[in-house]
């Protein structure tokens, strides 16, 4: 919105033009981190109190979980629409309305947002763990994370191949590859595997993925957001270098035109998830719920998907991937042999049946989190 009247094509007055802060990428995700984190502290009390007020006992707990969770029991679930809503109105106000990597993005994190509600309001109205189905779930996400893939991809450079002469010889002469249906490889810096029609698939698997591993991570007071800001953080920086053509040059990365409007997205990420630690510390006085994780995962993995570092996310993510295969691992092997890896899934659920305190886990989690996302940055270098 402020994009539109100071730099946009129909700016509001001749005198605004002149105004060239509002043209710069760092300026506006600044102010895009620190109007969600404000949004999140003047609307938190009142959320959380409207919350407690309209669920009454709050999120279910599982009875055979840990038992130091039984006293969580009253905690507000669906804490996930205060994020939402610092998100997607600092992102409208600062970031670009031309931009369609944006949209597309926006779209992701509303329509997962919105699966997770639906999912929420029903575990809520039945006091029960059991939600709208895994399958729907499932259904509803593949629909969302394939409209944003078609979309996405439609923008995506087409290199020389370009039809269209002009942007053919400006493609050849930035050296921009056709990653139309590509996938990158980090480190390899000239080797794309075409996709063809698979592509399309495929990114609705890293977003569909994304979305449910941030979404299995999320079971302890602060264990999800803190890897949600640090994968956001990094893919700020990934999509602000990979949108720039000089930076992208200099580092040998694929250039994407567009997407470095998408580090505008994640620092609105990164301010809203820090207001809502604030409310989610432990002890937390109110949990995301699917509402915030299906949202902000789908957000990551539509986030990647853009800037063409789908494999990078796997590294940054290491944290939700592992989440996810403890869970993959725990229901196979007890399906072959009746016998359990784990001694709760997913993974974070072990270590506490293992005597650790969840403040423990909690921020050694964190600290691997920090470790990964360090990894995933010095594949921008290794090339």
């Amino acid at each position: 919105m402020l994009y539109y009247f100071f730099v946009g094509p129909e700016c509001g007055a001749p005198w605004l033009a002149d105004i060239n802060i509002f043209r710069y990428i760092t300026f506006r995700t600044g102010g895009a981190i620190m109007t969600a984190l404000i949004l999140c502290f003047m609307m938190g009390s009142r959320v959380i109190d409207f919350l407690r007020v309209k669920q009454g006992r709050g999120q279910p707990i599982r009875d055979d979980g840990p038992e130091a969770h039984l006293a969580k029991r009253g905690t507000p679930t669906m804490g996930g629409v205060m994020i939402l809503g610092a998100l997607l109105i600092s992102t409208i106000l600062w970031g670009n309305p031309y931009n369609p990597f944006v949209w597309a993005v926006l779209f992701v994190t509303a329509g997962f947002g919105l699966i997770g509600f639906t999912d929420d309001l029903a575990k809520v109205r039945k006091y029960s763990t059991d939600g709208v189905s895994q399958r729907a779930r499932l259904i509803a996400g593949f629909i969302v994370a394939g409209v944003a893939a078609w979309w996405m991809n439609q923008f995506m450079p087409l290199g020389p191949d370009n039809p269209n002469e002009i942007l053919a010889t400006a493609a050849a002469a930035v050296g921009q590859d056709n990653l139309q249906n590509q996938l990158a490889v980090p480190v390899f810096k000239d080797f794309l595997l075409d996709l063809g029609y698979l592509f399309i698939p495929f990114a609705m698997f890293v977003i569909v993925g994304a979305a449910n591993s941030v979404n299995f991570t999320d079971g302890l007071d602060g264990l999800a957001i803190v890897p949600v800001m640090i994968a956001a953080g990094c893919f700020g920086m990934i999509a602000y270098l990979v949108g720039r053509a000089d930076f992208s040059t200099y580092l040998q990365l694929h250039y994407v035109p567009g997407t470095g409007e998408i580090a505008v997205f994640c620092g609105a990420l990164m301010g809203a998830g820090l207001g809502f630690l604030w409310y989610n510390a432990p002890p937390a006085m109110v949990f995301m719920g699917d509402t915030g994780s299906l949202a902000l995962g789908g957000a990551l993995g539509s986030i990647a998907v853009a800037t063409k570092h789908e494999i990078v996310l796997a590294i940054i993510g290491g944290l939700f991937v592992v989440e996810t295969l403890s869970v993959i691992i725990q229901i196979y092997y007890f399906k072959l042999t009746g016998k359990r890896v784990f001694l709760m899934a997913p993974i974070h659920h072990h270590f506490e049946k293992k005597g650790w305190r969840e403040p423990t886990i909690v921020i050694r989690f964190w600290i691997v989190s920090v470790i990964l996302a360090l990894i995933g940055l010095a594949t921008l270098k290794l090339r």
